[in-house]
């Protein structure tokens, strides 16, 4: 028997709660304002730049390569190595000591000499020549100072002598350093030149001739004699000392400077 059906009056109504509804629209509200405010607040917020992607720390600078290591030269050249390797270059100046006497007054023109190098002569690739080397040359012209000049001496440098045998040089004086009685004018290659008295010096040689040429007039008590003899000898001693030039003196063991008018290859060919 089918359960009976309950006619439309017969229904309940059900009341429906609204209040149920009201929580679920303030959260909606809720949500609508925090979006607004979000894209206000993005809206306000100046662009940032592009991130730039991470790069890797830049490359170390390569090492530069280590110097060649110093081999002193033994004449024999290497067939993989240019002959400008063995070169040392024109221009190089080095010390060197004298070891002859050389003097304006008893020097001769065409006397030999000697030398030794005080420093190493250094070429390509780590090749060098030691100090201690000997240097033979002869003195091309000597001029004395005499009374009224100044002497002069040039120098030519001939060979240079090695372990491995003698090698042809072109080279020059530039200086004597430590030595401040001689000279060497840059216009005249090999020159060594005494230099003149100065004006002091010859005052002071005119001072010294004036005192001793009063002591006559002192000793025979005559004034005027005094005046004339000292006048005189001041005179005499000022021309004298004005006039007179220096003798170049360079003893054993003076230095020189030397320097290279041509390349030395330190080669035996």
């Amino acid at each position: 028997m089918l359960p009976q059906q309950r006619g439309p009056e017969q229904r309940e109504e059900i009341p429906m709660n609204r209040n149920a509804f009201r929580p679920l629209g303030a959260g909606c509200a809720l949500a609508t304002v925090f979006v607004w405010v979000a894209a206000a607040a993005a809206a306000q917020e100046p662009p940032q730049p592009p991130q730039e992607p991470a790069t890797q720390e830049s490359a170390a600078p390569p090492a530069e390569p280590n110097p060649p290591a110093p081999k002193m030269a033994d004449g024999r050249r290497r067939a993989d190595l240019p002959i400008e390797t063995y070169a040392v270059a024109p221009g190089t100046k080095f010390l060197v000591r004298l070891e002859d006497q050389l003097d304006t007054g008893e020097t001769r023109q065409n006397s030999r000499f000697k030398v030794r190098t005080l420093e190493p002569l250094e070429a390509g690739e780590g090749i060098y020549l030691p100090a201690g080397v000997e240097v033979v040359g002869h003195v091309s012209r000597v001029v004395s100072a005499g009374i009224a000049g100044r002497g002069r001496i040039w120098l030519t440098f001939d060979d240079i002598h090695t372990k491995f045998g003698r090698l042809p040089i072109v080279a020059e004086v530039v200086g004597v350093p430590g030595d401040h009685s001689v000279k060497t004018p840059p216009t005249q290659e090999g020159l060594i030149e005494g230099r003149t008295s100065t004006q002091q010096a010859a005052a002071e040689a005119a001072a010294a001739g004036a005192a001793l040429g009063a002591v006559q007039g002192v000793k025979d008590k005559d004034k005027k004699e005094v005046a004339e003899g000292a006048a005189a000898a001041a005179l005499a001693a000022y021309l004298m000392e004005s006039g007179r030039g220096h003798e170049v003196d360079l003893p054993k063991g003076a230095k020189l400077e030397i320097e290279l008018e041509r390349a030395l290859y330190l080669v035996k060919e």
